[in-house]
C-alpha cells in the first residue's frame, strides 16, 4: 500500500509540462524595425526595463507574462535614444495584458506620432485574429483593443512597405 501510495505520489508530481507544452500555450510579443533607423524599445511593467535597441532589419522580442503590478506590459518605442526619459518625446506603445488563455493587446501613441509616415503594423501569427494597422505610422479613430489566443504571436513591424528605388519599364526605339 506504501509502495503504491509513493508510485502515485511520485508520477503525479512528474508531471511537469515540458518546455515545448509551455511554449505551445504562450505566444511572444515580437517587434521588427525595417526602418533605416534604429528604434529604441523598453518593456514596462511595474517597473522599466532596460533600454534594447533595435537596428535596421532586426527584432525584439518577449514571451508574453503577467505583471504582478500593474497587469499588463507596455512595450514603449521611440526613434530618440533614451527617448523615454525626455520631455515630449513621441512614443508608440505596444500594450498586451496576458488573462488566462487569451492575450488582449492594443496600440497607442502618446506626445505626437512617433513614427509618422512610416506603416506600423501588428499581425497575430493566428490568422483569426485581427491585426492593426497604421498605413501612415498614426492612429486611425476608434478602439484599437484586440483579443486573440495567448499561444499566437504578436509580431508588430515598422516601415513594411519601404520604397524601393524608382523604376520605369523599359521601351522600344520608336514607340511612346
Amino acid at each position: 500500500m506504501l509502495f503504491t501510495t509513493l508510485a502515485l505520489l511520485f508520477t503525479t508530481t512528474l508531471a511537469v509540462p515540458t518546455v515545448h507544452e509551455i511554449r505551445a500555450t504562450t505566444g511572444r510579443a515580437i517587434v521588427t524595425n525595417q526602418c533605416d533607423s534604429p528604434i529604441y524599445l523598453w518593456s514596462v511593467g511595474g517597473s522599466i526595463g532596460p533600454a534594447v535597441t533595435i537596428g535596421k532589419d532586426s527584432s525584439y522580442s518577449e514571451t508574453f507574462r503577467r505583471d504582478p503590478q500593474s497587469g499588463g506590459i507596455a512595450l514603449k518605442m521611440t526613434p530618440v535614444q533614451n527617448g523615454l526619459f525626455m520631455p515630449n518625446v513621441s512614443q508608440t506603445i505596444f500594450s498586451y495584458n496576458l488573462d488566462g488563455n487569451k492575450i488582449w493587446y492594443d496600440l497607442s501613441d502618446v506626445f505626437g506620432d512617433a513614427f509618422w509616415g512610416r506603416r506600423v503594423t501588428i499581425r497575430p501569427s493566428d490568422t483569426t485574429c485581427q491585426e492593426i494597422s497604421w498605413p501612415w505610422g498614426k492612429p486611425p479613430g476608434g478602439s484599437q483593443v484586440k483579443v486573440c489566443g495567448s499561444g499566437s504571436d504578436l509580431t508588430l513591424s515598422f516601415c513594411t512597405d519601404r520604397c524601393l528605388p524608382a523604376w520605369r519599364p523599359l521601351r522600344k526605339r520608336g514607340s511612346r
